[in-house]
């Protein structure tokens, strides 16, 4: 698999405050973010792979949606996470 277990506990660390705090709302777009990237790269190289490309679209809704609740719970945390994996031109 592409993403080790200590990147993932450094994600869930660097966002969420502590890498056991997995269900918390930065943490989870910063994991679907870095999924995203990296489906991304591949589908540059791989432009036929389909399935990959639903994937990615999913992931994409999954992430929106994830934002969504977080600006209309906190929209500090919101602005915070959107400036630090620098989602927003």
């Amino acid at each position: 698999m592409y993403l080790a277990k200590e990147v993932k506990a450094d994600i869930f660390k660097k966002y969420s405050g502590d890498e056991k705090n997995t269900g918390s709302a930065e943490g989870q777009i910063a994991l679907f973010t870095h999924r995203i990237n990296h489906l991304t790269g591949h589908l540059k190289k791989n432009r036929k792979d389909f399935n990959t490309e639903r994937s990615l679209v999913r992931l994409v809704g999954k992430r929106r949606s994830l934002l969504d609740y977080l600006k209309k719970k906190d929209i500090e945390r919101y602005r915070a996470i959107v400036k630090e994996l620098g989602l927003r031109k």
